[in-house]
């Protein structure tokens, strides 16, 4: 996946509020491609205050329909730079 300052910019954001969701991870070790629940043990809740974050943070309306487009951190590249278009 080629990187836009536009996408390096989401990745670092989506990264600060996963680690303000999961501060004792180990962010810099994050598959981009695997669950952020299976590596980060989120549960439903911590999943949920992360989307709500991602909508904070990006002015984006995120329907409970596309949630699992938001479990990667591909995922939420991917799901940002689209909302842009």
């Amino acid at each position: 996946m080629t990187t836009t300052p536009s996408d390096a910019d989401a990745r670092a954001q989506i990264l600060r509020l996963l680690g303000e969701i999961a501060p004792e991870a180990d962010l810099a070790c994050l598959n981009p491609d695997v669950s952020f629940r299976d590596q980060l043990d989120l549960d439903s809740m911590d999943f949920l205050n992360f989307v709500v974050a991602l909508h904070k943070a990006f002015h984006i309306e995120i329907p409970e329909t596309d949630y699992p487009k938001y479990m990667t951190l591909n995922g939420c590249i991917a799901q940002v730079a689209a909302s842009r278009t």
